[in-house]
């Protein structure tokens, strides 16, 4: 599955939420993957998710793959957006 979310956050993807993320990421059975710029990082890494230093008001598309793909990318949205 694959979604489109936009960053909301004035600050960008920064690392509070990169780290919020990746709690929300590691408690799902599920692979969960941030695409941007051309570049696909595991939601499961602050480190991946920080390098792609994505500013407030960018669209990333997250894609999740597992039998907690769904719910993953509805908690995903709500927490970003």
């Amino acid at each position: 599955m694959k979604r489109e979310m936009t960053i909301n956050n004035t600050e960008g993807l920064h690392a509070v939420l990169a780290s919020k993320l990746v709690q929300l990421a590691s408690n799902m059975d599920a692979d969960v993957r941030l695409e941007y710029a051309d570049q696909t990082v595991d939601a499961k890494s602050v480190l991946s998710l920080i390098s792609l230093a994505i500013p407030s008001g960018e669209n990333v598309n997250v894609i999740a793959e597992g039998p907690d793909a769904g719910e993953a990318l509805g908690e995903i949205e709500k927490l970003l957006e």
